[in-house]
């Protein structure tokens, strides 16, 4: 973009979509599951870890990654069988909502009079009240048997109470760090750069991105203005299919999608990062009245061979004309037609191919 960012946000991944596309030499499925599977009729459960190649079909490991052989495996199918199907159907329709869910990012946009702070309660109860055994006949005729009962009690009573302290101590910690929060995000985030840096941190890690994403931006020094750079996912590292449930096997058949449905996914993904981050800096960074904001991704130069930055887009948007956004209607919206009410640059074909462009220059920047 002609500038050089001086604030970074590394983002980790949230729900983790694995590509599943298949090339040479690689079979890459879905994520596996953990279950415990018995052996026999009152046998105790075995951990074990159902991975999912690329074409559906499941292999058995331990814990620790070792194939369990064939033999064993089939013993699990069936003694398992029924916890194993229910399972599968769960986690298919996980993979299938995940992958809905890539197009749907701006659905969950905050409108721009959201509240920014909301309030969290600690999440852990305390430790159960401690249970006493009450003596009963045998402690009165044996008094070396009241003594180890007395000795239990009290040994229960001390380890109750470490615990409660301890549980004390932790809440208190994250009753501090609340109101340090609150403090950042009602107060602090208005005009200090590393409170609204924390902030934005913060409510962008909200998304579900598909992979460690990073979001170079600045600020004005009048914290009016901010400059946005966001490292987008190539349409390779998105999921490229749905999954079903076979009715008599216990496996997932995967079902590829179609070309233009696969680039329809991806250009909502992108422009709804795109409306997501927007809606968040309005929302939580009250200062803020003009935003620029451009997303890139990773391609390799035909000539060099070596990855460069592309930008898709660019756009500038301001608060005025974010708050004529009908927030009430997000689920009819387009995000790639919404971001085209502001000013934006974008080459992009109707079957959803992007070319080059040359991000807006900082002339908003304001010192």
């Amino acid at each position: 973009m002609g500038y050089r960012f001086q604030r970074h946000i590394r983002l980790a991944p949230g729900v983790r979509l694995i590509t599943c596309k298949l090339r040479p030499g690689h079979s890459v499925g879905p994520p596996g599951i953990r279950l415990q599977l018995a052996t026999g009729e009152g046998a105790e459960g075995l951990p074990v870890q159902l991975d999912i190649a690329a074409n559906g079909e499941i292999r058995y490991r331990h814990p620790d990654g070792r194939r369990i052989p064939d033999a064993e495996a089939r013993v699990l199918r069936r003694h398992g069988e029924a916890k194993i199907r229910e399972a599968l159907e769960s986690h298919c329709e996980q993979l299938n909502a995940d992958l809905d869910r890539l197009g749907r990012l701006h659905e969950q946009t905050p409108p721009p009079g959201a509240a920014g702070y909301q309030p969290r309660s600690y999440p852990v109860s305390p430790p159960s009240p401690v249970t006493l055994e009450q003596p009963d006949w045998r402690h009165a005729l044996w008094p070396a048997a009241r003594v180890r009962l007395d000795r239990e009690n009290a040994r229960r009573e001390a380890s109750h109470a470490q615990a409660y302290r301890a549980w004390e101590w932790e809440k208190a910690e994250f009753d501090a760090r609340e109101f340090e929060r609150q403090q950042r995000e009602e107060v602090a985030a208005w005009d200090d750069p590393d409170a609204m840096q924390q902030t934005l941190v913060e409510r962008l890690d909200e998304l579900a991105w598909p992979r460690e994403t990073l979001v170079d931006f600045d600020l004005s020094d009048d914290c009016r203005t901010i400059v946005l750079d966001i490292d987008l996912p190539s349409e390779e590292e998105l999921p490229d299919r749905y999954w079903t449930m076979p009715a008599k096997r216990l496996k997932l058949s995967p079902r590829k999608l179609g070309v233009t449905r696969q680039r329809e996914l991806y250009r909502r993904h992108v422009h709804g990062v795109a409306f997501r981050v927007l809606g968040t800096v309005f929302a939580r960074l009250p200062r803020i009245e003009r935003v620029l904001l451009s997303g890139y991704r990773r391609v390799k130069d035909p000539t060099s061979g070596e990855l460069r930055g592309q930008h898709l887009f660019s756009a500038k948007v301001t608060r005025e004309a974010w708050e004529r956004v009908d927030f009430d209607r997000l689920a009819q919206l387009d995000p790639a037609q919404a971001l085209a009410v502001f000013p934006l640059r974008r080459e992009m074909t109707q079957s959803g191919t992007f070319r080059d462009i040359s991000p807006f220059e900082l002339d908003w920047r304001r010192r």
